[in-house]
């Protein structure tokens, strides 16, 4: 390891290592670019679900991939009249995708609707098409009369205008946060410069190498997959880039030839980073066991952004950093022989020793307000209702509730049934099911039949997700029949969620728990670090859904956003873990287990806080985008990550290593062997290793 990291830190292999790495890869990111995908209507559909199959068999329907959107004409007072309605048909009728649909006017003669087919194959072409369907029914309308577009089509355009441009914002936000809490951080206007350029790099890098490892397994990613990706990517890679400069800038107090220096630091470093990486990969990597083909995307890409950030930051940072002298750390310059951290009376060191004082009250304090945090999880109701899907509510939901008033809820958006038996018997099967309003064949052709059916309760109400329960039943007798449509999928979406946590959680745990046994070669010291970040992910849910409910008035909180925090929460929480006792197990040592946790933590405490508060507000960036399950993942994993950094990381695991004493790393020695603390001190002054047995 010693070659290695004296290599890197050499003046010329430095320098080439700087120059080929950043041109290399902006060459890789400008001549390859990102890999395009080819969307599928299956995509968001969890594999070997009802709709799923329905969808599939939908496509040997003729021009099966389009969709349909429904204009509602509506008036806010009175009702509509004969010239209104004559208006409104001689709008549908320019509408050339519209084929002579019928206009039909509500029973309360408030409102008049009209399904248009949308024939696109992909999301971009629908927003198109929704786009020139708006423009068309909204012109020339009589007065006092207004035009709303909603409907599958009308959905998935406004889907398609949340992401226009997202992951240019979200990079954006995300590289702005960073350098702002690395300006803060560093307190200098130059170094922050190093780790934002390495992080960047890294980042479209990781983005071309994730998308084209995903088309090479044919493994499904959606519009947010790259966005997501950058987060973790600047987050993660600049947790990274913390550690090693604390540690170098630490060493420099005690070195004064910055390349010895570098080398030090990286060594002691790169098995905290690489540990690190592993585990979060290694987290990450169970998301392909999802149900949901664009979850076992993000987890695979994000994977290789882990990868990526970990490389760069312990071959190309290293060797930009000290291609130049100490200045760039103006104007806090360190100075060879300035107190190291560990030796200092730092805030982290008085903390450590208040913890020192009263460890059993501290952990009791501790635990009992993580409980009290936690509470809240008995409160939690799950299940977004579409219109409570955005932030910001689109037209097509607007559309979708105005509807509802003078129609049956399901109107816009029926049930659809696709199937291989008589239509006439699945269409008698349909209307006979308590619930639905009607039905009536859509679509015939090669044996297959499209029979839309309508479901009279609210979208995303108990009742709507009974009727499709009732409906599949009423199905079972007639071969290869299949609900789809929007509140199927969303029952579908439910049951694999809760699958795929039952699957997941216990198995991420699992694997993060054997990664740090292996790390650590203890048995006590890894339970104790699973432990309390499952406390943290627990008291973070918690905690949130109250944020949810009292300051944003989210309804509900969406089925997937547990699965996705609980996997960053565990990873990333056990990060800072590693952060800290791998230290303190360097430094117990030499010192012993009680007080090498508490030079570890004076010496790990200032940059993990930092990192902790950066990966956090990264995180909360997410909320940029006005879709509500972004937002809640967001708002999670940033509570989650300031407890583990403030509060489990800096009192509750070293109160409880404190109590422990040698035991926390049992069945490991804590202390090493004379010759081994001598090559130590040997490898601190820059001396070779001794060779005695």
């Amino acid at each position: 390891m010693r070659a290695v990291t004296d290599r890197i830190t050499r003046k010329w292999w430095a320098v080439a290592i700087v120059i080929l790495a950043l041109a290399g890869a902006m060459g890789v990111v400008s001549a390859v670019g990102e890999a395009q995908r080819t969307a599928s209507s299956t995509d968001a559909l969890p594999i070997g679900s009802d709709s799923a199959a329905a969808l599939e068999l939908r496509d040997r329907l003729p021009e099966a991939e389009g969709s349909t959107a429904v204009v509602v004409f509506s008036k806010a007072s009175g009702t509509l009249s004969p010239d209104d309605m004559t208006a409104i048909e001689a709008r549908v009728s320019q509408l050339p995708a519209a084929g002579g649909a019928p206009v039909q006017r509500s029973e309360d003669g408030t409102a008049a609707l009209a399904v248009v087919p949308v024939d696109a194959t992909d999301a971009t072409a629908t927003a198109d098409l929704v786009g020139d369907v708006r423009t068309t029914v909204k012109a020339d309308l009589p007065e006092g009369v207004t035009a709303q577009v909603t409907g599958p089509a009308a959905v998935q355009a406004d889907l398609a205008a949340v992401f226009a441009g997202a992951n240019t914002r979200l990079l954006i936000a995300t590289a702005s946060v960073v350098a702002l809490l690395l300006v803060l951080t560093y307190r200098s206007p130059i170094l922050w410069i190093f780790p934002l350029l390495v992080v960047g790099v890294a980042d479209r890098l990781a983005a071309v190498l994730a998308t084209h490892t995903l088309s090479a397994f044919s493994v499904v990613w959606d519009e947010s997959t790259i966005g997501i990706l950058s987060v973790l990517v600047f987050g993660a890679g600049t947790d990274y880039a913390l550690l090693l400069i604390s540690r170098y800038r630490d060493e420099l107090r005690s070195h004064s030839d910055r390349r010895e220096a570098m080398s030090l630091a990286l060594r002691r470093t790169s098995e905290a980073v690489l540990s690190s990486a592993v585990t979060v990969v290694i987290g990450l990597l169970t998301l392909l066991l999802s149900l949901f083909p664009a979850t076992r995307g993000l987890g695979l890409a994000c994977a290789v952004g882990v990868v990526v950030a970990a490389a760069f930051v312990l071959l190309v940072l290293p060797a930009a950093l000290v291609i130049f002298d100490r200045w760039i750390f103006w104007p806090k310059v360190p100075r060879e022989g300035e107190a190291a951290l560990v030796d200092g009376q730092s805030l982290w060191r008085r903390v450590g020793d208040r913890v020192a004082a009263h460890p059993r009250r501290i952990i009791s304090v501790t635990l009992v307000v993580l409980a009290v945090m936690a509470a809240g999880i008995a409160a939690i109701d799950t299940g977004l209702k579409p219109s409570d899907q955005f932030l910001k509510k689109p037209e097509a939901i607007a559309a979708s509730e105005r509807l509802a008033q003078s129609f049956p809820a399901g109107s816009a958006d029926p049930a659809v049934i696709v199937t291989t038996a008589d239509p006439d018997a699945v269409t008698a099967a349909a209307k006979g099911v308590a619930g639905i309003a009607g039905a009536r064949t859509v679509k015939q052709a090669e044996g297959v039949a499209e029979v839309d059916a309508v479901i009279e309760a609210a979208p995303g109400s108990d009742e709507a997700t009974q009727t499709v329960r009732d409906l599949r039943a009423a199905l079972t007798d007639l071969p290869e029949s299949h609900v789809a449509g929007t509140e199927a999928v969303a029952l579908d979406q439910a049951e694999a969620s809760s699958r795929d946590r039952l699957v997941i959680f216990p198995l991420v745990l699992a694997l993060v728990l054997l990664a740090l046994g292996l790390l650590l070669r203890s048995v006590v010291a890894p339970l104790v670090l699973v432990a309390t970040v499952v406390a943290t992910f627990l008291a973070s849910v918690g905690a949130s859904w109250w944020i949810f409910t009292k300051v944003f008035g989210f309804a509900a909180l969406d089925d997937s956003a547990p699965l996705f925090a609980f996997v960053f929460l565990v990873a990333l929480g056990v990060d800072y873990n590693i952060f800290l006792v791998t230290r303190a197990r360097e430094e117990s040592r030499l010192n012993g287990s009680r007080q090498g946790m508490l030079r570890g933590l004076a010496a790990t405490g200032g940059v993990i806080t930092s990192a902790g508060i950066l990966l956090a507000a990264v995180f909360a960036v997410l909320g940029v985008l006005p879709l509500v399950v972004l937002a809640q993942i967001g708002v999670i994993i940033c509570v989650g990550v300031l407890l583990d950094t403030l509060v489990v990381r800096t009192l509750l695991v070293p109160a409880i290593a404190v109590v422990l004493g040698d035991r926390f790393w049992w069945p490991r020695r804590p202390h090493p062997s004379p010759s081994a603390r001598l090559d130590q001190q040997r490898e601190m002054v820059g001396a070779q290793p001794s060779t005695n047995p």
